[in-house]
């Protein structure tokens, strides 16, 4: 392998790395502020790449500048399915709620494939079309900017849930929600608002992966696999933690690809899985 390979591989680890990041940390928020797994997150992925395909469509909004809108759409359809579904398991057994949302996911792609069919769609021109060529080095400038997207929506993330009140109450009530209570802080709104931030983030990660990736009813089994892997190797609840994860399960996907085989590149990915939870159960930076 040369150096102008190995560099290739690298750059190239680390742009879906990033974009694993993205899909990762709405899920690791919703479980850390509840402990709910959300096996229907990868539907919100599709469900914002659908959005986007539409607002381009019908509307010629490219999905870059369609961001803001998927964001909000996708916030309102997190905070509606707390308020109709959710809030109605928080206190069954963990069971029930698993199957709760599987369930969900089930639903949210049969509706998809009954309004929109199996077809897979492309958006074809967007602005952020084309490659780009640095030295030997070239990549897509879809990826890249999904990548920086990924970026700037996990730092204005930590930094909401680090510097304003209302993150700091959404902190607190996924260390102790009864203590929080006792000071004020109303959980069930801090609860819609998580659920209504990680739909966000997978709407927003599902409208910049839109501009370089086939959308289908399906399309979310692709990464939300990925992103449970991710979840896991930087411990539940860690936003700082999915996003480092992202990168190194992004990292080491594509050099064992290239190294092994493509075709084994799944199975290096869910073999670390197994080595995280045999040898550090908590993740990178879970909780002890």
């Amino acid at each position: 392998m040369t150096a102008d390979i190995f560099i290739q591989v690298l750059v190239s680890g680390l742009l879906i790395g990033l974009i694993y990041a993205l899909v990762a940390v709405g899920l690791t928020l919703i479980f850390g502020v509840m402990d709910i797994v959300n096996f229907a997150h990868g539907e919100f992925l599709m469900l914002g790449m659908y959005a986007s395909f539409w607002a381009f469509a019908l509307f010629a909004i490219d999905p870059i500048v369609a961001l803001p809108l998927t964001a909000l759409l996708l916030f309102a359809v997190g905070v509606i399915v707390y308020q109709t579904v959710i809030r109605r398991i928080l206190k069954a057994p963990m069971l029930s709620q698993i199957f709760a949302t599987f369930g969900l996911m089930i639903l949210l792609r049969g509706l998809a494939q009954f309004f929109w069919k199996p077809d897979h769609r492309l958006i074809p021109h967007s602005l952020v079309s084309g490659n780009i060529a640095l030295g030997p080095v070239q990549f897509g400038l879809p990826q890249f900017v999904a990548a920086l997207g990924a970026v700037g929506v996990t730092g204005a993330l930590w930094m909401f849930l680090h510097r304003t009140r209302l993150g700091t109450a959404l902190e607190a009530t996924a260390i102790d929600r009864e203590a929080a209570t006792l000071m004020g802080i109303d959980g069930q709104k801090m609860f819609a608002l998580a659920w209504g931030i990680g739909a966000a983030c997978a709407g927003l990660a599902g409208g910049l992966i839109a501009t370089f990736f086939p959308i289908f009813p399906e399309v979310g089994s692709n990464f939300i696999l990925i992103a449970f892997v991710v979840v896991v190797l930087g411990g539940f609840g860690s936003v700082t933690g999915a996003f480092l994860a992202g990168i190194i399960v992004g990292l080491i996907e594509v050099l064992g690809g290239f190294l092994i085989g493509p075709e084994y590149k799944t199975a290096i990915v869910l073999s670390l899985l197994l080595v995280v939870l045999l040898v550090r159960p908590r993740g990178l930076l879970g909780k002890a």
